[in-house]
C-alpha cells in the first residue's frame, strides 16, 4: 500500500512555545521500521516433525529432513502478502539449531537435511536478499537442550551464538528475544526442571551491548526493547489507547506487565515499537490438523485494523510444513489479504482535499477537511508525524451531513504512526477532527477516507 501522506503537513504543525523538555522521539530507524507497517515470522524446527509447539530438547536431530525446503517459496509468498521483512526462528526452545553452530551438535549438522551440510539460516538470509525483503533473526533465551542452561556457563554460549548470527549471516535488521524462560527440559540428560532469576541471569545489558557491537544498525525485540516491544498478547491487537512511548523501569524480559504493554504510556521516557505478533493459524508451528483452521483473509484485515490501524506493526507468522514449504492455503489466504488491502486502499477520497486547523477557546484544536464533492466513505485514516512524536490523547470526528449540521461519526483516544477508524457509511464533503486532548502542540500529517465496502 502507497505511503498515506499528503504534502501539506507543515500546515498542520503547531509550534511547541513551552518550555522545558519535548516529546520522546523516536529514532529515523525506527520510523523507518514502522513505515514497513507488516512483518512475518517463520516458526520452523524439529516440532515441525513432533507435532508439538515447545521441544523438550530431546529430540533425535535425524527427524529433521524437509525434502522440499525452499526458503525462496517462503519470501515469495511473504512479499505477495506485503510483508517487508522476516524473522526465522534460528533456534527454539528445544535448543535445535537450523543452523551448523560450532558450539553444539543439536543442530542440522548432525541431520539428514542436505546430508548434513546443510544451513537453513543461510538459505533464509540469500533469498530474502535475492527478494528485497529484510532480514531478522529469533534465538530463543531458553535452551530445555543445553546441559548449562540455568548455569553462568550457559550465557558464554548463548552469546557465542549470538555472535555466529551476527557476524556470519551479513546485515541483520532485527533479532528478537522472547520471555519464555525456565522450566522443565532435558539439559543434556539431565531431565529436571531449571528456574532462574529474568531479572539477573541473562545480564540483558552486556548482550544488548554486544548486539549492537556487531550490528549497529540492528533493532532488538524483547519485552523491554529497546527498539522494538511486544504488546501483550499474542493475538495480533494493540490497545485501543496505544502509546509508542513507555516506561523503562517498569519492563523486564519474561515478566513484563501485558496490560501494561498493550496500552504504553504517555509519560514514558523510551520510545519502543509496539509489535503485534500473531500466526496465520492457530499454533506458531504447523500442524496438519490446522490446515482446515488458517485465518481467513477477512480475519487478517481486522487484525490489520486493530494492530497497524492501532499504531503497532503486524507480526504475522507463517509456519512451513513437514516438506519446508509454506502451505498452500496459508499462501492463498495471505494472498487474497493482501488484495483486499491494495483495493481497499487503492483509492484515497480526500486526496486533493483542503485542511484548515485552528486552535478554539476552549483550549482544543480543530482541523477541518473540505472535500470538492460529496463522497462516501467507511473508513477514516488518521496520521501523526511521529518524527515529532506522538501527542493526541484524546478527540472525535464530525461530519456535516446538512447545512450548518455536524453529526459526530467516530471518536477515539491515541493516533500515532497509523490510526484506522471503522465507521458506518458517510456522504459528505466536509468533515472536523477535534483534538480534545494533547500532551503537546498537536499535529496530523494525514486524513484520508476510503470505502471499505463491508469487509470484514
Amino acid at each position: 500500500m502507497r505511503k498515506l501522506l499528503l504534502a501539506i503537513v507543515p500546515a498542520l504543525f503547531l509550534t511547541d512555545c513551552a518550555s522545558g523538555p519535548g516529546p520522546v522521539l523516536p529514532s529515523p530507524a525506527q520510523v523507518e521500521y514502522q513505515q514497513m507497517e507488516m512483518v512475518g515470522f517463520i516458526h520452523f524446527t524439529v516440532n515441525t516433525y513432533t507435532d508439538k509447539e515447545w521441544g523438550y530438547g530431546d529430540e533425535d536431530p535425524a527427524i529433521f529432513n524437509p525434502a522440499e525446503l525452499d526458503a525462496e517459496q517462503w519470501v515469495k509468498t511473504a512479499k505477495a502478502g506485503g510483508l517487508k521483512e522476516l524473522i526465522l526462528t534460528a533456534k527454539h526452545h528445544d535448543g535445535f539449531c537450523l543452523w551448523p553452530s560450532a558450539y553444539t551438535e543439536h543442530s542440522v549438522k548432525n541431520s539428514p537435511f542436505r546430508d548434513g551440510r546443510g544451513d537453513v539460516v543461510r538459505e533464509f538470509t540469500d533469498a530474502c536478499r535475492k527478494h528485497g525483503i529484510k532480514v531478522g533473526l529469533y534465538l530463543s533465551p531458553w535452551d530445555r537442550n543445553h546441559k548449562d542452561y540455568g548455569k553462568p556457563a550457559y550465557i558464554t554460549y548463548y552469546r557465542n551464538q549470538l555472535r555466529e548470527l551476527l557476524t556470519q549471516y551479513g546485515e541483520i535488521n532485527e533479532i528478537w528475544f522472547d520471555g519464555a524462560n525456565g522450566g522443565d527440559g532435558y539439559y543434556g540428560g539431565a531431565k529436571e526442571e531449571r528456574r532462574i532469576d529474568r531479572k539477573t541471569y541473562y545480564d540483558w545489558p552486556t548482550t544488548v551491548k554486544l548486539v549492537k557491537e556487531l550490528q549497529p544498525g540492528i533493532k532488538i525485540f524483547s519485552d523491554a526493547g529497546p527498539d522494538i516491544r511486544w504488546v501483550g498478547n499474542e493475538k495480533g491487537y494493540a490497545g485501543e489507547t496505544f502509546w509508542s512511548t513507555i516506561s523503562g523501569d517498569r519492563l523486564v524480559i519474561g515478566n513484563a506487565d501485558q496490560e501494561y504493554l498493550n496500552r504504553g504510556d504517555p509519560k514514558g521516557d523510551r520510545w519502543i515499537i509496539g509489535q503485534c505478533d500473531v500466526s496465520i493459524r492457530p499454533g506458531w508451528f504447523y500442524h496438519a490438523s490446522q490446515d482446515s483452521l488458517v485465518k481467513t483473509p477477512q480475519q487478517l484485515m481486522n487484525i490489520y485494523y486493530k494492530s497497524v490501524g492501532r499504531n503497532g506493526v503486524l507480526l504475522l507468522n507463517l509456519p512451513p510444513d513437514r516438506r519446508g514449504l509454506i502451505h498452500e492455503t496459508d499462501v492463498a489466504h495471505l494472498t487474497q489479504f493482501r488484495e483486499m488491502i491494495d483495493r481497499i486502499f487503492a483509492d484515497d477520497l480526500a486526496a486533493n482535499a483542503s485542511m484548515k486547523r485552528k486552535r478554539l477557546k476552549d483550549g482544543t484544536v480543530e482541523v477541518t477537511l473540505t472535500l470538492k464533492a460529496p463522497r462516501t466513505f467507511d473508513l477514516l485514516v488518521l496520521q501523526e508525524p511521529i518524527e515529532r512524536g506522538q501527542r493526541i490523547s484524546s478527540f472525535y470526528v464530525e461530519a456535516e451531513t446538512g447545512r450548518g449540521e455536524w453529526s459526530r461519526i467516530a471518536s477515539a483516544t491515541t493516533i500515532g504512526y497509523k490510526r484506522i477508524l471503522q465507521v458506518d457509511p458517510v456522504t459528505t464533503s466536509r468533515l472536523r477532527v477535534v483534538i480534545e486532548a494533547f500532551t503537546y502542540p498537536p499535529s496530523i500529517s494525514h486524513i484520508g477516507l476510503f470505502m471499505s465496502g463491508g469487509n470484514p
